[in-house]
């Protein structure tokens, strides 16, 4: 939708999708779809048209029965104002144009319809980012991207309300894992269509030596029970609703009938008369 700079390479990603056979890989999804599906039994709302976006179609039309579910491409293949949920599920970390992305969902909402989405976030495989760093530096005398960089919470918070949703809402689940060794986890991620498909990513292999010193180092300051490490990934969940009149609207400033002092019980304090401070 924008001239956004190009972070995936869309080709590698589908390749890295079309290599998860085991639905048992997923899940991150599985753990994601739970607690999308605990939220909406939160919302005192029966939904009937509903649309998924994702990059796995099997595994969320398992979740969602009867939903439409949609490529997560560049333009999503929505039609405007005529869902009552759109789920956008577990690809935003991989788009070029995040905020186009949740701009098509919102405008595909009718009024007063509901956005959730769920994608990874900026915390997920902080140690493993961590020792490639070391190791390459230490190797190679320099940096290659290894790893996507992912939102934080309260950026991607705040592309809710750039994308013009209501009561925007994001809030974070991190999901702690232990593996055997850093090459488990890497086998992982490639089981999980998760691996690195970065536009400006280093073709060549990991060298040998780069990854055997990136596993000493993941054992030696990330370690586990059982001489494992841990892999940290982060769920990052976002709510919001297309604008509707009936929604809440906030209160105009200076418009509050009490004052916060007298709510608390407590004595307010003129700004220019401070309490003592002691040093």
């Amino acid at each position: 939708m924008t001239n956004a700079p190009i972070l995936t390479d869309r080709a590698a990603l589908l390749k890295h999708r079309a290599r998860v056979q085991n639905p048992d890989d997923l899940f991150l999804h599985a753990q994601a779809a739970d607690e999308l599906h605990e939220r909406l039994q939160e919302v005192n709302r029966t939904f009937t048209n509903i649309a998924v976006v994702t990059g796995f179609p099997q595994f969320w039309e398992d979740q969602m029965p009867g939903a439409r579910i949609i490529a997560d491409t560049e333009t999503l293949d929505l039609q405007v104002g005529t869902y009552d949920l759109v789920i956008h599920a577990m690809a935003l970390h991989w788009a070029n144009d995040p905020v186009g992305q949740l701009v098509q969902c919102r405008r595909a909402l009718k009024p007063d319809g509901l956005f959730l989405g769920v994608c990874l976030g900026g915390q997920t495989l902080n140690e493993l980012r961590s020792v490639l760093a070391q190791a390459e530096t230490a190797l190679r005398g320099g940096l290659s991207p290894r790893v996507a960089p992912m939102g934080e919470v309260r950026d991607l918070g705040g592309l809710l309300q750039r994308a013009g949703l209501a009561l925007p809402v994001a809030d974070t689940t991190p999901v702690r894992v232990s593996y055997e060794s850093a090459l488990h986890l890497m086998q992982d991620l490639r089981r999980m269509g998760e691996t690195n498909a970065l536009a400006m990513r280093d073709r060549a292999p990991l060298r040998r030596d780069v990854l055997l010193e990136a596993q000493r180092l993941y054992q030696t300051h990330f370690p586990a029970e059982n001489d494992r490490i841990t892999a940290t990934f982060e769920l990052i969940f976002l709510s919001g609703w297309s604008p509707d009149d009936s929604q809440q609207k906030p209160l105009r400033p200076g418009s509050a009938q009490y004052r916060l002092a007298e709510a608390l019980g407590t004595v307010e304090i003129p700004a220019d008369d401070p309490p003592e401070s002691s040093k």
